[in-house]
C-alpha cells in the first residue's frame, strides 16, 4: 500500500511531460510554418550560452509575397538540381502538390535530351544569366511549353542555393501564334487564289484582247501605199508598241501564276523564270537542278517559285550582283533551293536597316512560305559579300 503513490505520481510526471514535449512539437510546427511562410522576423533560441536570436529576414516577406502572387514558376535549386524553394505557380505548372515539388529533383521535369541542352546553361550561367525553351513534363503526362531563364545566386556563406529560375509557361503564347500563322497561311492562300484569278483574266481576254488589236494594226499598216513612208513608219512604229504591251501583259500574267507551274512542273518554271530574269537585268544566272527522287506537292513547288521570285526580286532592287545562282537538289528526305548573289550584302540580323524595311517584309513573308509546307528558310549573308537563301521542304 505504500508504492502506489509513488506509481501515480510517476505516471502524472510522464503525462506531464508527454503533454510538454507534444506543447513544444505543435509550437515548433507552428514556428516551422511561419518561417516558411515569412511570417516572423526572428526566433529566439534558448541554450547552454544563453539566448541567441536568429534573424529570418522577415522584411523580405513581401518580396516573397510578391513571388507567390506571380504568374510565373520561380525556383531555387542546389548546383545538382535539388530544389529548395518553389513557388505554388510553378506546382500548378506541373500539376504536382508544392510539398512534392520542394525537396525533389527539377530534373524529374526535363527529359533526356533536354536535360543535356539545360546542363551547360545551369554551369554557366554568367551574370546575365541564360534562357532556354523547352516543354516541362507535367504529373498527367501532357508537356508544358515554358520558357526558363537561369541566373545564379548569391551564396551568402551558404553551399546550398546556386542558381534561381523563371519558369513562363509559353502555352496561351504558342496557341495565339498558332492561330496567327494559320490567318497567315490564310491570308496566303487566299492571295493566290486572287492572283490565279487575276492571271487567267490578263491571258485569257487582256493578251487576246491586245493580240486582236495588233494583228488589225499590222492589217491596216500593210494596206499603207509605200510611198507614203512617214504614215506607214508610224502605224509600224504603233504595231510594235501593241506587241510589246501584249508581251508584257502575258509576263505579268506568268509572275502572277505559271500556267506551266502544273503540267510541267518546278525545274520548267525555275528555268523560264531565271532566263526571263537574265534577259531583262543582264544579271549572268546560273541554274543547277538535280534529278528528285519525287516530285513535290503542288504547294511545295508553288511555295519554292514564290521564294525564288522574291529573292530575285531582292536582287534586283537592292543587291547590285554581278551573278546568281540557283540550285535545286535533294538531301536525304528534303528537297533543297539556295539562291546565291554576289552583291553588297546585309546583316541578317538587321534586314531592313537602310532599306525602309522592304527587305525585312519580304524575308518574313519567304519564312512563312516555308513554314507553310513544313519546311524552314535560313539565310546566310555578310556586308559587301553576298547571300545565300536556303530553303529545305519535307519530300513528302
Amino acid at each position: 500500500m505504500k508504492t502506489a503513490p509513488k506509481r501515480l505520481s510517476s505516471r502524472a510526471a510522464a503525462s506531464r511531460e508527454l503533454a510538454e514535449l507534444r506543447a513544444r512539437l505543435a509550437e515548433t510546427e507552428a514556428t516551422l510554418l511561419a518561417i516558411r511562410n515569412g511570417e516572423v522576423d526572428a526566433v529566439l533560441v534558448a541554450g547552454s550560452k544563453g539566448n541567441q536570436v536568429f534573424t529570418l529576414e522577415g522584411a523580405g516577406h513581401a518580396y516573397r509575397m510578391l513571388i507567390e502572387s506571380m504568374n510565373e514558376g520561380t525556383l531555387t535549386l542546389t548546383a545538382d538540381k535539388t530544389i529548395l524553394y518553389a513557388n505554388q505557380c510553378f506546382a500548378r505548372m506541373v500539376g504536382c502538390p508544392l510539398e512534392r515539388v520542394i525537396g525533389g529533383s527539377f530534373a524529374r521535369f526535363v527529359s533526356a535530351e533536354d536535360r543535356l541542352r539545360l546542363r551547360p546553361a545551369l554551369k554557366r550561367t554568367g551574370k546575365s544569366g541564360a534562357k532556354l525553351l523547352m516543354p516541362l513534363n507535367s504529373s498527367d503526362g501532357t508537356l508544358v511549353p515554358v520558357q526558363i531563364s537561369v541566373c545564379p545566386l548569391p551564396r551568402n556563406g551558404t553551399t546550398l542555393a546556386a542558381i534561381g529560375m523563371v519558369v513562363t509557361d509559353m502555352t496561351e503564347s504558342r496557341r495565339s501564334e498558332e492561330r496567327l500563322r494559320a490567318l497567315t497561311h490564310r491570308v496566303v492562300q487566299v492571295q493566290e487564289d486572287e492572283r490565279e484569278r487575276v492571271a487567267l483574266e490578263l491571258h485569257d481576254n487582256i493578251t487576246q484582247l491586245l493580240c486582236a488589236v495588233l494583228f488589225h494594226s499590222k492589217t491596216l499598216a500593210d494596206m499603207l501605199p509605200a510611198r507614203d513612208w512617214k504614215l506607214k513608219g508610224g502605224a509600224m512604229k504603233l504595231c510594235k508598241m501593241l506587241g510589246n504591251a501584249a508581251e508584257e501583259v502575258e509576263r505579268i500574267s506568268r509572275n502572277l501564276r505559271p500556267s506551266v507551274l502544273n503540267p510541267l512542273g518546278l525545274v520548267a518554271v525555275l528555268r523560264a523564270t531565271s532566263s526571263e530574269f537574265a534577259d531583262r537585268t543582264d544579271v549572268a544566272m546560273k541554274l543547277t537542278c538535280a534529278q528528285l527522287t519525287a516530285r513535290l506537292a503542288a504547294s511545295v513547288e508553288l511555295a519554292l517559285y514564290r521564294i525564288l521570285q522574291e529573292s530575285l526580286k531582292n536582287v534586283e532592287k537592292h543587291a547590285h550582283a554581278r551573278h546568281v545562282i540557283v540550285r535545286l537538289g535533294q538531301e536525304g528526305a528534303s528537297a533543297r533551293l539556295t539562291i546565291n548573289d554576289d552583291g553588297i550584302g546585309f546583316d541578317p540580323e538587321h534586314p531592313a536597316a537602310g532599306r525602309n524595311g522592304k527587305i525585312g517584309l519580304g524575308l518574313l513573308g519567304m519564312r512563312e512560305r516555308a513554314n507553310y509546307v513544313g519546311g524552314s528558310l535560313t539565310v546566310r549573308s555578310i556586308p559587301n559579300t553576298g547571300t545565300e537563301i536556303e530553303v529545305r521542304v519535307p519530300l513528302k
